[in-house]
């Protein structure tokens, strides 16, 4: 899927979020500035969340209350470690959705199946987004997301 502007953008993520169930993971991934954090926006959005939604960065992680309740996680300062930080406490909450940011340096605890979203800048405010699913129940969500 290709946007062309940040309001594209944050309208795929409602898409996006008022399709979701609980208990799902999305792995957002791209290069600095790529779009994660407003497609995060669109998806927090689109369960119903009213606050101001941003990059987690420096507190890796925030809690959101809508429809679900919202784990917006920001791997990026975690590369190389391999603590323990309870995320996956965040994984398997059935009233729950799990966004991950750089999901790539969490690759280890990751669940089984998730929905994985690269993100490609391609130039001013247009983006490509590539769905890869990982299980059944992501792949049934994309053919949902094509419809709308």
């Amino acid at each position: 899927m290709i946007s062309n502007s940040r309001n594209e953008t944050i309208l795929l993520g409602e898409k996006i979020g008022r399709l979701l169930k609980g208990g799902m993971c999305l792995c957002l991934e791209g290069d600095l500035s790529a779009g994660k954090t407003t497609l995060a926006k669109g998806i927090a959005k689109g369960l119903g969340v009213e606050e101001i939604v941003n990059s987690p960065t420096f507190n890796i992680l925030k809690i959101y209350e809508g429809r679900l309740t919202l784990y917006h996680i920001d791997a990026y300062r975690l590369e190389g470690n391999s603590y323990d930080l309870g995320f996956e406490e965040c994984f398997y909450d059935q009233e729950g959705v799990t966004l991950i940011e750089w999901s790539a340096y969490l690759k280890d605890i990751l669940p089984k199946e998730y929905l994985l979203i690269n993100i490609d800048n391609l130039g001013d405010n247009e983006r490509s987004f590539e769905f890869v699913p990982k299980g059944s129940e992501y792949e049934a969500l994309i053919k949902e997301i094509e419809k709308c």
